[in-house]
């Protein structure tokens, strides 16, 4: 099941036939018609490859590819920066210069860095969502001897383009729907859509694919890894919750939580008994497990991950970006969590490090002062050194990165009930989570409930890239965001760097600064700057986020 290393090398080997065939495809739309009239002998594209229906199916496959480009720069890079942009997380190499981290998380409003630093992000999504509606178009054109499995292939393409356009949405605001394959002058003068319609149009799209999307207990074990009907439904739950639909993400919620109407049902997801396998290497594609960026070590295409080693530390093999702070610890320590704690933070000297005995009283873990702004690393990209391929730094690590699990599906659902004025049923959501790290059942109502599963959230999710989405878009009772309490001078988390933190490698290592967020603005630092480049090809037909220089 998920450890079977004979299903993801079936998955990985579709992977890379899919990446061939979109780069045979690249090669074919870019192609000047005046400089060859004819086509080239034995080259593939669209006119005389998608003939059947094992050629639809790589494309669809190399559709995911787009979910992490490979390597740690196209995507990784930026879902780090997103985390080093809220209190859970400092920039950490005191090393190096961190040149774009730095942009991002002082909120320097700097429009052309702050762009540089998203551009790769900006680009591979709509690489990926070029791919997708390649693949929606000419998959539809074929006939299929199944046409359920047809139905099936759109399906993960059009979840995929839903996953790509919510990712893009939650990070610039409306963007530039594009629902079909189009050259370079079909595309002059492009605006971007209103968040409003973005959301739409995501809505739409995750909602199309459950249709035909196989559950995860309906799902052919080779296909593990693909899309399901649950993953489209918790992101398309999430896109309703994003966008303040709470009544539109009740209904679907309560389907995946066997709840309401749907109370009876055998439920395709649960926790994991123990905290401690959620992340772990041995558990990859896991029950609690609803969707999965697939990993496999492998040098030659680079089918693994390589986020491990960007955020662990330098003594250890290590990059340091995206060290967890002492205020995400502390966040811990009040709600007394020492269990979710001990798996989401790895600490400079610990003698006891979970699945790894390498380090010992004899050879206690390092994160030294000297390097790192934080005597912290992440716990829950953490491979034990015995289960690293070699060469380690190389994207070729075989942790999946969990992009939706059972346990946020449930948190959602204890917001939006609370936010429906349906307390009890909040209650019950957010004490299943609780439960499993042994804290006491929650009581409270209203607000102080509000609060509570808004805490719990980070607890729970913490290093998982949701911080920024929530800062965002909670509001607190003056109306404001949370992520306009947290920053800025009068911010929570800086004056708790600047006033209170008696943390002796935070307060010390001044090589990163302890004022991060102290020029945070709202509006224009609630949105990342729109890619220059993107403006500027468009002949400024794409605008710039508002507040941006």
């Amino acid at each position: 099941m998920c450890n079977n290393n004979k299903t993801s090398i079936s998955i990985m080997k579709r992977y890379i036939i899919g990446l061939t065939m979109m780069s045979a495809l690249s090669l074919g739309m870019t192609s000047c018609s005046d400089f060859l009239e004819e086509p080239i002998r034995g080259q593939q594209d669209m006119t005389n490859y998608f003939t059947n229906e094992t050629e639809c199916a790589k494309q669809i496959t190399g559709c995911y590819n787009f979910l992490d480009g490979r390597d740690w720069w196209q995507i990784y890079k930026f879902y780090n920066l997103c985390n080093i942009t809220t209190d859970d997380c400092w920039m950490g190499n005191t090393t190096q210069d961190p040149g774009e981290y730095r942009v991002a998380c002082m909120f320097t409003g700097n429009t052309i860095d702050l762009g540089s630093a998203c551009q790769n992000f900006w680009q591979y999504r709509y690489k990926g969502i070029t791919q997708c509606n390649i693949a929606i178009e000419q998959t539809s054109k074929l006939t299929f001897m199944d046409e359920k499995y047809q139905k099936r292939l759109i399906a993960e393409a059009k979840f995929l383009r839903g996953f790509y356009y919510l990712d893009l949405v939650k990070n610039f605001g409306g963007v530039p729907l594009m629902l079909s394959l189009k050259m370079p002058s079909e595309v002059q003068g492009v605006e971007r859509a209103s968040k409003e319609d973005t959301y739409a149009q995501i809505v739409k799209d995750f909602k199309e694919a459950a249709v035909d999307l196989p559950s995860r207990s309906e799902q052919d074990p080779k296909d593990v890894g693909h899309a399901t009907r649950g993953a489209a439904l918790g992101f398309l739950a999430k896109a309703y919750l994003y966008s303040g639909n709470y009544e539109e993400a009740e209904k679907v919620l309560q389907e995946l939580c066997c709840r309401g109407s749907f109370a009876g049902n055998t439920p395709e997801y649960k926790l994991m008994d123990d905290f401690s396998k959620v992340w772990n290497v041995d558990y990859n594609n896991n029950d609690e497990s609803l969707f999965e960026i697939q990993t496999l070590d492998d040098t030659q295409y680079g089918l693994g991950e390589r986020y491990s080693v960007v955020v662990g530390s330098r003594d250890d093999s290590g990059w340091a970006w995206g060290l967890p702070t002492s205020d995400l610890e502390n966040a811990f320590k009040n709600a007394g969590d020492n269990i979710r704690l001990k798996y989401t933070i790895l600490h400079d000297g610990q003698t006891d490090v979970p699945g790894d005995p390498t380090w010992n009283e004899d050879n206690p873990y390092v994160i030294s002062a000297s390097k790192h702004k934080s005597g912290r690393c992440n716990m829950k990209l953490f491979i034990p050194v015995g289960k690293r391929p070699s060469p380690y730094d190389a994207a070729h690590n075989p942790l999946n990165i969990r992009l939706l699990r059972y346990a946020e599906v449930l948190l959602m659902y204890a917001e939006v009930e609370n936010q429906l004025g349906h307390d009890s049923e909040a209650q019950w959501a957010l004490n299943e989570v609780r439960s499993r790290v042994h804290l006491s059942p929650i009581t409270s109502t209203g607000k102080d409930l509000r609060d509570a599963i808004r805490t719990e959230r980070r607890l729970e999710l913490a290093l998982e890239g949701t911080r920024l989405d929530d800062l965002r878009r909670w509001k607190m009772d003056d109306g404001k965001t949370m992520m306009e309490h947290v920053f800025g001078p009068n911010g929570t988390f800086v004056k708790y760097n600047m006033e209170t933190s008696t943390d002796p490698y935070e307060t010390t290592n001044q090589l990163e600064n302890s004022n991060e967020g102290i020029n945070f603005q709202a509006p224009r630092d609630l949105l990342f700057a729109i890619p220059n480049s993107e403006i500027t090809m468009s002949n400024g037909s794409i605008k710039q986020n508002p507040g941006y220089n």
